[in-house]
Protein backbone atom coordinates (compact mmCIF):
# COMPACT_ATOMS: atom_id res chain seq x y z
CA UNK A 1 0.00 0.00 0.00
CA UNK A 2 1.38 3.55 -0.49
CA UNK A 3 2.90 5.30 2.05
CA UNK A 4 0.94 8.47 1.33
CA UNK A 5 -2.83 6.02 1.46
CA UNK A 6 -5.46 8.32 2.70
CA UNK A 7 -6.57 5.85 4.56
CA UNK A 8 -3.29 5.79 6.80
CA UNK A 9 -2.91 9.53 7.08
CA UNK A 10 -3.29 11.12 10.37
CA UNK A 11 -4.27 15.04 9.73
CA UNK A 12 -0.29 15.82 11.01
CA UNK A 13 0.99 13.89 8.53
CA UNK A 14 -1.23 15.06 5.69
CA UNK A 15 0.10 18.38 6.96
CA UNK A 16 3.79 17.48 7.21
CA UNK A 17 3.24 16.68 3.15
CA UNK A 18 1.77 19.46 2.02
CA UNK A 19 4.45 21.15 4.29
CA UNK A 20 7.60 19.57 2.02
CA UNK A 21 5.38 20.20 -0.97
CA UNK A 22 5.36 24.07 -0.74
CA UNK A 23 9.01 23.82 0.06
CA UNK A 24 9.25 22.38 -3.68
CA UNK A 25 12.13 20.48 -2.98
CA UNK A 26 13.02 17.16 -3.67
CA UNK A 27 11.65 13.98 -1.07
CA UNK A 28 11.04 10.43 -0.84
CA UNK A 29 7.91 9.41 1.92
CA UNK A 30 8.14 5.83 3.66
CA UNK A 31 6.99 4.48 6.89
CA UNK A 32 8.97 2.93 9.70
CA UNK A 33 8.37 -0.14 11.20
CA UNK A 34 5.88 1.29 13.56
CA UNK A 35 3.69 2.74 10.76
CA UNK A 36 4.69 6.01 10.97
CA UNK A 37 5.66 8.56 8.25
CA UNK A 38 8.76 9.53 7.22
CA UNK A 39 10.22 12.17 5.16
CA UNK A 40 13.58 12.20 3.98
CA UNK A 41 14.73 15.61 1.76
CA UNK A 42 16.96 15.08 -1.17
CA UNK A 43 19.58 17.64 -1.96
CA UNK A 44 21.37 18.00 -5.93
CA UNK A 45 24.78 16.75 -6.19
CA UNK A 46 24.36 14.55 -3.15
CA UNK A 47 23.51 10.77 -3.07
CA UNK A 48 21.09 8.93 -1.02
CA UNK A 49 21.90 5.88 0.20
CA UNK A 50 19.21 3.27 0.61
CA UNK A 51 19.85 0.05 2.68
CA UNK A 52 19.75 -1.66 6.03
CA UNK A 53 23.03 -0.82 7.44
CA UNK A 54 22.65 1.84 10.05
CA UNK A 55 25.66 3.95 7.93
CA UNK A 56 22.92 4.66 5.08
CA UNK A 57 21.00 7.83 4.95
CA UNK A 58 17.99 5.85 4.63
CA UNK A 59 18.12 3.35 6.78
CA UNK A 60 15.61 0.76 6.59
CA UNK A 61 16.83 -2.19 9.91
CA UNK A 62 13.47 -3.71 10.56
CA UNK A 63 13.18 -4.89 6.74
CA UNK A 64 14.79 -8.57 6.63
CA UNK A 65 14.00 -8.32 2.36
CA UNK A 66 16.86 -5.18 2.27
CA UNK A 67 20.34 -5.97 1.96
CA UNK A 68 23.15 -3.79 3.55
CA UNK A 69 23.45 -1.58 1.28
CA UNK A 70 20.32 -1.67 -1.19
CA UNK A 71 20.65 1.19 -3.49
CA UNK A 72 21.21 4.65 -4.78
CA UNK A 73 19.20 7.88 -5.27
CA UNK A 74 21.21 10.20 -6.49
CA UNK A 75 20.84 13.55 -8.92
CA UNK A 76 22.13 13.51 -12.44
CA UNK A 77 22.10 17.29 -13.98
CA UNK A 78 18.23 17.90 -12.92
CA UNK A 79 17.19 14.69 -13.05
CA UNK A 80 16.72 12.03 -10.05
CA UNK A 81 18.20 8.78 -10.62
CA UNK A 82 17.64 5.24 -8.63
CA UNK A 83 20.52 2.84 -8.61
CA UNK A 84 21.01 -0.65 -8.34
CA UNK A 85 23.84 -1.80 -9.92
CA UNK A 86 23.90 -5.33 -8.34
CA UNK A 87 24.27 -4.09 -5.04
CA UNK A 88 21.10 -5.59 -3.69
CA UNK A 89 20.04 -9.76 -3.51
CA UNK A 90 16.40 -9.31 -3.82
CA UNK A 91 16.08 -6.23 -6.51
CA UNK A 92 14.68 -2.37 -6.84
CA UNK A 93 11.26 -1.96 -8.37
CA UNK A 94 10.43 1.11 -9.47
CA UNK A 95 6.16 1.08 -10.05
CA UNK A 96 6.41 -2.67 -10.31
CA UNK A 97 9.60 -3.08 -12.37
CA UNK A 98 12.65 -4.20 -11.70
CA UNK A 99 15.47 -1.29 -12.19
CA UNK A 100 18.09 -2.55 -14.09
CA UNK A 101 21.39 -0.55 -13.15
CA UNK A 102 19.40 2.64 -13.30
CA UNK A 103 16.19 4.27 -13.87
CA UNK A 104 15.37 8.13 -13.91
CA UNK A 105 12.64 9.08 -11.91
CA UNK A 106 9.18 10.97 -11.97
CA UNK A 107 7.34 12.95 -9.38
CA UNK A 108 4.84 10.71 -7.72
CA UNK A 109 7.07 7.49 -8.78
CA UNK A 110 6.95 4.59 -6.22
CA UNK A 111 10.30 2.48 -5.44
CA UNK A 112 10.17 -0.61 -3.66
CA UNK A 113 12.80 -2.13 -1.78
CA UNK A 114 11.93 -5.06 -0.02
CA UNK A 115 8.70 -4.85 1.62
CA UNK A 116 9.06 -0.88 2.15
CA UNK A 117 7.48 1.58 -0.64
CA UNK A 118 9.56 4.88 -0.53
CA UNK A 119 7.29 7.69 -2.75
CA UNK A 120 9.24 10.04 -4.67
CA UNK A 121 7.98 13.39 -4.70
CA UNK A 122 9.30 16.57 -7.05
CA UNK A 123 6.53 19.16 -6.36
CA UNK A 124 8.91 21.84 -7.60
CA UNK A 125 9.41 20.80 -11.20
CA UNK A 126 7.39 21.21 -14.18
CA UNK A 127 6.37 17.96 -16.14
CA UNK A 128 8.15 18.31 -18.86
CA UNK A 129 6.48 17.38 -22.54
CA UNK A 130 7.18 13.86 -24.03
CA UNK A 131 9.94 14.37 -27.25
CA UNK A 132 7.47 13.52 -30.11
CA UNK A 133 7.93 10.69 -32.47
CA UNK A 134 6.63 12.01 -35.67
CA UNK A 135 4.78 9.67 -37.43
CA UNK A 136 5.74 6.53 -35.52
CA UNK A 137 3.54 4.89 -31.82
CA UNK A 138 4.12 7.03 -28.77
CA UNK A 139 3.40 10.41 -31.18
CA UNK A 140 -0.01 12.35 -30.23
CA UNK A 141 -3.29 10.71 -31.91
CA UNK A 142 -4.76 13.23 -34.40
CA UNK A 143 -8.71 14.54 -32.05
CA UNK A 144 -11.40 16.25 -33.16
CA UNK A 145 -11.58 19.83 -31.74
CA UNK A 146 -14.55 18.56 -29.18
CA UNK A 147 -12.52 15.54 -28.19
CA UNK A 148 -9.59 18.18 -27.72
CA UNK A 149 -11.87 20.24 -25.51
CA UNK A 150 -13.05 17.28 -23.51
CA UNK A 151 -9.78 15.29 -22.76
CA UNK A 152 -8.53 19.09 -21.65
CA UNK A 153 -11.25 18.67 -19.03
CA UNK A 154 -10.52 15.63 -17.61
CA UNK A 155 -6.75 16.53 -17.23
CA UNK A 156 -7.89 19.28 -15.61
CA UNK A 157 -7.66 18.49 -11.83
CA UNK A 158 -3.60 17.46 -12.76
CA UNK A 159 -2.99 21.22 -13.10
CA UNK A 160 -0.55 21.51 -10.15
CA UNK A 161 0.93 18.03 -10.93
CA UNK A 162 -0.05 16.63 -7.65
CA UNK A 163 -0.20 12.66 -7.14
CA UNK A 164 -3.42 13.04 -5.37
CA UNK A 165 -5.49 14.37 -8.03
CA UNK A 166 -7.91 12.13 -9.89
CA UNK A 167 -9.53 12.72 -12.99
CA UNK A 168 -12.67 15.03 -13.42
CA UNK A 169 -16.01 13.06 -13.59
CA UNK A 170 -18.12 13.04 -16.39
CA UNK A 171 -20.53 15.12 -14.64
CA UNK A 172 -17.91 17.65 -13.94
CA UNK A 173 -16.95 17.52 -17.85
CA UNK A 174 -20.44 17.83 -18.90
CA UNK A 175 -20.79 21.03 -16.71
CA UNK A 176 -18.33 23.01 -17.80
CA UNK A 177 -18.32 22.16 -21.62
CA UNK A 178 -22.58 22.83 -21.50
CA UNK A 179 -22.83 19.16 -22.81
CA UNK A 180 -25.12 16.05 -21.83
CA UNK A 181 -23.02 13.42 -19.62
CA UNK A 182 -24.25 11.08 -22.83
CA UNK A 183 -21.85 13.15 -25.32
CA UNK A 184 -19.22 13.10 -22.85
CA UNK A 185 -19.58 9.25 -22.95
CA UNK A 186 -19.18 9.50 -26.18
CA UNK A 187 -16.05 11.20 -26.82
CA UNK A 188 -14.35 9.29 -23.82
CA UNK A 189 -14.97 6.08 -25.14
CA UNK A 190 -13.65 7.24 -28.77
CA UNK A 191 -10.58 8.73 -27.00
CA UNK A 192 -9.89 5.65 -25.11
CA UNK A 193 -9.85 3.93 -28.83
CA UNK A 194 -7.00 6.34 -30.32
CA UNK A 195 -5.18 6.42 -27.51
CA UNK A 196 -5.14 2.68 -27.50
CA UNK A 197 -6.52 1.91 -23.75
CA UNK A 198 -7.86 -1.22 -23.77
CA UNK A 199 -9.68 -2.64 -20.74
CA UNK A 200 -9.07 -1.68 -17.06
CA UNK A 201 -11.11 -0.91 -14.65
CA UNK A 202 -13.00 2.27 -14.81
CA UNK A 203 -10.76 4.84 -12.40
CA UNK A 204 -7.56 3.22 -14.08
CA UNK A 205 -8.62 3.82 -17.36
CA UNK A 206 -9.43 7.35 -17.27
CA UNK A 207 -6.28 7.63 -15.34
CA UNK A 208 -4.44 5.94 -18.12
CA UNK A 209 -6.34 8.16 -20.61
CA UNK A 210 -4.53 11.48 -18.57
CA UNK A 211 -1.27 9.99 -18.61
CA UNK A 212 -1.20 9.15 -22.23
CA UNK A 213 -2.89 12.63 -23.09
CA UNK A 214 0.31 14.12 -21.01
CA UNK A 215 2.83 12.06 -22.21
CA UNK A 216 2.44 12.15 -25.17
CA UNK A 217 2.24 16.27 -25.88
CA UNK A 218 -1.88 15.63 -26.57
CA UNK A 219 -2.64 18.28 -23.60
CA UNK A 220 -0.01 20.62 -22.33
CA UNK A 221 0.32 22.11 -19.19
CA UNK A 222 -0.50 25.88 -20.29
CA UNK A 223 -4.18 23.90 -21.23
CA UNK A 224 -4.29 23.42 -18.08
CA UNK A 225 -3.48 26.20 -16.77
CA UNK A 226 -0.31 25.92 -15.36
CA UNK A 227 2.74 28.82 -15.85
Amino acid sequence: MSPVSPHRASAAELKERIEAERAGHPFLVYRDQEGAQMIAALRGGESTTIGRDAECRISLPWDEGVSRLHAELTSIGSEWVIVDDGLSRNGTFANGERVAGRRRLHDGDQVEIGGTILLFREPGRRRARSTAVMGREGAAPELSPAQRRVLVQLCRPFAEGSPYATPATNQQIAEELHLSVSAVKTHLRALFQRFGIGELPHNEKRAALVQAALDTGAVLPVELGQP
